[in-house]
């Protein structure tokens, strides 16, 4: 891996921050020339100004796109995971750049080499993956052999959302690219700045023109205007359950595309009263705190024992106020930075005064922090009743809800009573339960004395329910990107 130019992104400011769309393999203005102001949630300042594309900029990348994807299918699978893992070089001697446009623009903390490390790993995971798209083989009718072929759907699009930019961008471009699509990304108006680095990055390795097109612009017009767009045959989008059926709707009202959904999460942790709270507390104070509480597989609903519950409590508002303290996300040190922007902050805001209003038990936080920046406090709100706001909808925020139980076919059911099905997990020291609440719980990833942002690249994820369909990661991402032939050969 290569490492990146400095240990942390405080004082470093590059010279120059692209704000173009990136089509065809060169940087242009959006046609309309509007533009949008990003502001740095830190500080409450501008930070940049970015091209907002429109439908009329995606139907160009497009045909970008269409035109680059004979070359781009034709090339052998190695070679299309070469360049893969050329971007994934580049990527990870630009990390200090990329970390702090992120910090700018959506708060997020800069963390070095460690997100050197997981974008440079992800890509090259993808990259291996292209070697692995196989068909399969059948001598069971008299007379033929009958084969499958897995082959690109084409010009394909995807939308990211802003929590994380890098590394669903990759967990995007990888596996299309790999399989042999050419590709038009939208990014979140939220969070454009890193992303345009990757299309710098693609340019100077000379990644063939129109295989990547990224365009910076909001959901509307220009994420429809991907959704909609006849000449896209599948689609991958991470974000909202609102977003997520408004274009699962456009795609069924235009040509059917196939859709991929990674939506939301309201994650229930299980806590029995023989589990390690050594392990358990931390793990938990981490899964909310982390990205200030804004990751869709954050465990935002915990249930403890009634039998460990006030020592559980007590040993979260410890630790969560110990490293639950935000700073500059610039700034060397920096765990936790702000809200991403003032309509984040505002939400999370509501859900504080809700609790207020409805007299629930906030034993930590609940409120902002100083009067410049987008920072709130990290919040406990206990024992609130299950049918509360703040134990159905997903806040998006530093906010855990702790509740008690003392059965375990209770919790259970409380557990899963919600529209949410991402991720779920359970402490305990008991084999056989933990394998039953695996069994048991609706959820597409399942911690057992683990909780989020646990994942491992090389197994599936994606949700049960209304959080998605479809699965990112593993072997079976590249399923996603391809569609299957059948190959019927008379002897």
């Amino acid at each position: 891996m290569a490492s990146s130019t400095t240990s942390n992104s405080e004082g470093y400011e590059p010279k120059h921050i692209e704000n173009r769309l990136f089509i065809n393999g060169e940087f242009v203005p959006s046609i309309s020339g509007k533009k949008f102001d990003i502001i740095n949630p830190n500080t409450e300042k501008f930070a940049a100004s970015v091209y907002e594309g429109g439908a009329e900029d995606v139907d160009v990348a497009v045909e970008a796109a269409k035109e680059a994807l004979p070359a781009w299918s034709a090339l052998g699978a190695a070679e299309r995971g070469a360049w893969l893992n050329k971007l994934a070089d580049a990527i990870e001697k630009n990390i200090d750049e990329i970390g702090y446009l992120d910090a700018i623009s959506m708060g997020r903390p800069y963390i070095g080499d460690a997100m050197a490390a997981y974008a440079g790993y992800f890509l090259r995971y993808f990259a291996s993956k292209a070697l692995d798209v196989h068909g399969e083989s059948s001598l069971n009718t008299a007379g033929m052999v009958n084969v499958t072929f897995r082959q690109p759907y084409g010009v394909c699009g995807a939308i990211i959302p802003w929590n994380m930019p890098l590394l669903v961008l990759i967990c995007k471009v990888g596996p299309a690219l790999a399989g042999g699509n050419t590709l038009v990304l939208k990014t979140s108006e939220k969070a454009p700045l890193s992303c345009l680095v990757v299309a710098r990055l693609c340019k100077e390795i000379g990644l063939p023109k129109g295989v990547l097109n990224i365009l910076s612009g909001f959901g509307r017009p220009c994420g429809e205007a991907i959704a909609k767009h006849m000449d896209i045959r599948k689609l991958s989008f991470t974000g909202s359950v609102t977003t997520g059926r408004a274009i699962k709707k456009a795609a069924a009202d235009s040509n059917l595309k196939n859709v991929t959904l990674e939506l939301g999460g309201k994650s229930p942790l299980v806590i029995f009263d023989d589990a390690d709270l050594a392990k358990a507390v931390p793990a938990a104070a981490f899964s909310i705190l982390s990205n200030s509480g804004q990751a869709c597989i954050a465990s935002s609903r915990v249930y403890v024992h009634a039998n460990v519950a006030d020592t559980f409590l007590e040993a979260m508002k410890t630790t969560m106020a110990k490293i639950g303290q935000p700073g500059d996300a610039t700034a060397a040190g920096t765990s936790r930075g702000p809200q991403a922007d003032k309509m984040q902050f505002d939400q999370v805001m509501s859900y504080m005064s809700y609790a207020k209003e409805q007299g629930l038990d906030i034993r930590l936080g609940g409120n902002r922090i100083g009067s410049t920046g987008y920072f709130i406090e990290p919040t406990i709100i206990a024992n609130a009743p299950e049918e509360s706001k703040v134990v159905k909808e997903e806040i998006f925020g530093p906010v855990v809800v702790i509740n008690t139980f003392t059965d375990e076919a209770d919790v259970l059911k409380r557990a899963n009573d919600t529209e949410y099905g991402l991720y779920a997990s359970v402490f305990t020291k008991d084999i056989s339960r933990a394998m039953r609440f695996a069994k048991a719980l609706e959820a597409g990833s399942v911690g057992v004395n683990c909780t989020s942002p646990t994942v491992a690249i090389d197994m599936p994820f994606g949700g049960y329910k209304q959080s998605g369909e479809g699965r990112e990661l593993s072997k079976h991402c590249l399923d996603e990107w391809t569609e299957v032939k059948s190959v019927y050969i008379s002897l």
